[in-house]
């Protein structure tokens, strides 16, 4: 069996080549395309599809080539790739951690606090320029002109997403009917029946779009594990690999020869000779 990891090793990242190229090309439509949504994933697309790309490369020319310097590359990327896709994973978990809906009795729907989620996220969720772009890509995406037609039975009775539960209609325990002295929830003085300001100034808002965070982050840890398992048995292989190619650049495509008794000692020859003429002599 001829260097099977090579073969291997070869196959997986000439198909992980071929699979960058649209990974790169959705990244790039991304940057030049208008809508403010897709212009969040355009970094994390391209810097992912340019990494996988070069050691997708590397990993190829070095394994079909016999190249070793190329796949020594390759196993440091990918070990650095390794180490930051668990450290984001284990990140992903601990900032997702807090942080759920709360029932409305009597309603299908859930509503959400800021004050539930992680301090960390509260401060991402807060920066004037993040929930500026986030606030156009809410209006842009037409969440809550979804619920224009929606009757006050399909209020009771109809679930919400986390957005258009937070940022379409003020908190439910908001009460507009007549003059109250009973201090209510801060949101409630922020929600505006303006279809460009609804409630998008609340942190009800911003507590509905970390919920949706929360859930896609979920999503992608599942999906890391998933990648970190594949990324740990591809770089298995590439250490065998690499190992076959080292050996086939030296005189030894077997490994090198280590048994001692095969090498004479320094007076291997001087002695046979010295022993050849005393038999001579004698």
């Amino acid at each position: 069996m001829y260097r099977l990891s090579n073969t291997v090793i070869g196959f997986l990242n000439l198909f992980t080549l071929l699979a960058s190229i649209p990974i790169i090309g959705g990244g790039l439509w991304m940057a030049r395309s208008s809508t403010t949504c897709e212009s969040f994933l355009q970094t994390p697309l391209l810097v992912i599809g340019f990494v996988v790309l070069i050691i997708s490369l590397a990993g190829f020319i070095g394994a079909c080539f016999h190249v070793a310097w190329a796949l020594w590359v390759y196993l440091v990327v990918m070990l650095f790739l390794i180490a930051t896709l668990m450290g984001l994973t284990v990140f992903g978990f601990v900032v997702t951690s807090q942080g759920a809906g709360v029932d409305v009795p009597g309603r299908a729907y859930k509503e959400y606090h800021l004050e539930d989620y992680s301090p960390w996220l509260r401060k991402r969720i807060k920066d004037p320029n993040y929930w500026s772009n986030i606030r156009s890509c809410i209006l842009g995406s037409k969440t809550c002109a979804k619920l224009l037609l929606w009757t006050p039975l399909d209020y009771l009775e109809r679930d919400m997403s986390p957005i258009q539960s937070g940022c379409c209609k003020p908190p439910t325990a908001c009460n507009y009917n007549m003059a109250t002295t009973v201090s209510q929830d801060p949101d409630c003085y922020r929600w505006n029946n303006a279809p460009n300001v609804l409630c998008y100034e609340c942190d009800s808002c911003k507590a509905g779009v970390l919920e949706n965070i929360k859930r896609d982050w979920h999503k992608l840890s599942v999906l890391n594990i998933v990648m970190l398992v594949v990324l740990i048995g591809i770089y298995s292989i590439g250490c065998c690999a690499f190992q076959n190619t080292k050996r086939a650049e030296t005189d030894y495509p077997h490994g090198r020869n280590r048994m001692s008794k095969v090498r004479p000692r320094w007076d291997y020859h001087w002695w046979r000779w010295w022993h050849h003429r005393r038999e001579q002599l004698y």
